[in-house]
């Protein structure tokens, strides 16, 4: 297992689409255990694997507090089937968008259809933060980012201070 780095905005493979995964093998084992120790260190709730460079549509998500056990959930080729027409909003950040936060108003719950980490189909009633989080990571697989929920004056704005933190960190040629 290892750290993976992060894909940071405006990086252009944001906004690739991932592929489907076909099977679940070791190597998809060792990326689910990888993402895990990604998102942990970075500290997140949840990581598509697009966020490290792989684009294969396959997420991870542990909503669970600092105090309390660990509870690593693995979703591949998630596919959000239903949802419903009540809407909730949440403050959401990305490990993507480091230190930048904006409410996000999404379903208030939906139902994903999904292959678990031992391979087997799953279908998951979720509303809350699992929710907005499952919706968050699968928008990632499709290449959209939650600052694309937000008005465009202030996504601009977003996305003009990330360029400018990428062009200051690049190298001087």
């Amino acid at each position: 297992m290892s750290i993976k780095p992060l894909i940071i905005l405006p990086d252009p493979i944001l906004r690739q689409t991932s592929e489907p995964v076909g099977a679940v093998d070791s190597r998809i084992k060792t990326l689910a255990r990888d993402m895990f120790e990604t998102m942990y260190d970075a500290p997140g709730i949840g990581l598509a694997a697009i966020q490290i460079g792989v684009p294969l549509r396959m997420l991870v998500i542990d909503l669970a507090k600092e105090d309390e056990p660990k509870m690593p959930q693995v979703f591949i080729n998630p596919e959000v089937v239903e949802s419903s027409d009540a809407r909730s909003v949440y403050e959401e950040g990305c490990l993507s968008i480091p230190d930048y936060y904006a409410e996000v108003e999404r379903p208030a719950s939906v139902r994903v259809r999904f292959i678990d980490g031992a391979g087997k189909e799953q279908e998951l009633n979720a509303d809350g933060l699992l929710a907005t989080c499952l919706q968050h990571e699968i928008d990632h697989l499709n290449g959209v980012l939650f600052i694309d929920h937000i008005s465009k004056l202030k996504r601009d704005m977003v996305v003009k201070k990330f360029r400018k933190l990428a062009r200051d960190r690049s190298p001087a040629v």
